[in-house]
């Protein structure tokens, strides 16, 4: 039996732009999507979304119909022809002729109010494997990255930390890469497991506790009292960028 992660796994940079004036819905979308490993930033009104969508150029836009100062169709009217990722429109009018209008104005996809999160996150995946969207978080935009002492290269897979060479296994380079590209936020376990894995966290399984362990022992990285590692106490794990002397 399938179940939601049993879709193909997303990169976990992609941005996601919700622009939604329902501060509550909204609050519950981006703690949905950003558990099932999607960055998602928040727009309240249509009148500032325009220029919001233009200056961050997200992966994907999810846009309310009904908005504050601009509603949905024409902030969708006025970003198409210069941003190029997918528009999935809200709408809580279960009514055709607003379907049609959203998609002729250059909408990709549309979800009817009340969203159900599951079918939402379906939909967006959906979009973004059909538009081939592989844009990487600003942090991994290059395929090196540097803190101090330690340096990782992502094409070359290659791991020096104080001018020695670190010979990692494929998932602990993997584990590395994707807390040191995302450095100064702390990730959960659900995000980690479902990044690397497309499975989502259990509670029971201890192979990502197991694998932060031995990648602090190759990294010297104190395991009784890490500075570049750190284990946020019901949290997660957070990646210390200054913390490789």
């Amino acid at each position: 039996m399938k179940t939601e992660t049993d879709h193909d796994q997303l990169s976990p940079y992609h941005t996601i732009l919700l622009v939604e004036d329902d501060v509550r819905l909204s609050a519950l979308v981006v703690e949905y999507l950003q558990k099932h490993g999607l960055h998602v930033e928040t727009e309240f009104r249509g009148d500032t979304a325009v220029q919001r969508i233009l200056e961050l150029n997200p992966d994907l836009v999810v846009l309310d119909l009904m908005l504050p100062g601009l509603d949905g169709f024409e902030v969708c009217k006025q970003v198409r022809s210069s941003f190029s990722g997918p528009i999935l429109m809200l709408t809580a009018k279960d009514e055709d002729v607003d379907q049609v209008v959203g998609l002729e104005i250059g909408a990709d996809d549309y979800v009817v109010k009340p969203v159900q999160p599951r079918l939402l996150l379906a939909r967006i995946r959906a979009l973004l494997r059909r538009t081939g969207a592989e844009r990487t978080h600003p942090l991994v935009e290059l395929d090196k990255l540097e803190f101090t002492s330690l340096q990782i290269d992502h094409k070359s897979r290659f791991v020096s930390h104080n001018q020695k060479t670190i010979d990692l296994t494929t998932a602990e380079f993997d584990l590395l890469w994707f807390l040191a590209s995302n450095a100064g936020q702390i990730l959960s376990r659900d995000q980690i497991s479902e990044a690397l894995t497309g499975v989502e966290y259990d509670g029971l399984d201890r192979s990502i506790d197991i694998k932060i362990s031995k990648l602090r022992k190759l990294l010297n990285d104190n395991p009784a009292k890490p500075k570049g590692i750190k284990t946020i106490r019901g949290q997660g794990y957070l990646f210390v960028a200054d913390g490789w002397q």
